[in-house]
């Protein structure tokens, strides 16, 4: 079995890993496996993110409230 290498990297954006060591022969392959540190934040759940943009609404009560408010401005 050929020497491991370990090395710690930094997640850059996009997701993208770069490794670089002199003891990697050109044109090899090699297996890469990925662990984050613990201490890396979860990523964001969408259901957290419902709401919080401009024009967006809590609760059905909100949206009824923006509707009213929109009919009461449409000329009869």
């Amino acid at each position: 079995m050929l020497p491991m290498l370990k090395q710690k990297v930094t997640v850059q954006p996009g997701g993208v890993v770069h490794v670089q060591s002199s003891e990697l022969v050109p044109g090899s392959t090699a297996d890469v496996i990925i662990i984050p540190d613990s201490g890396t934040p979860p990523a964001a759940k969408l259901v957290d993110s419902i709401g919080s943009a401009a024009g967006g609404f809590l609760s059905p009560e909100e949206v009824d409230a923006f509707i009213r408010r929109e009919r009461d401005t449409w000329p009869t």
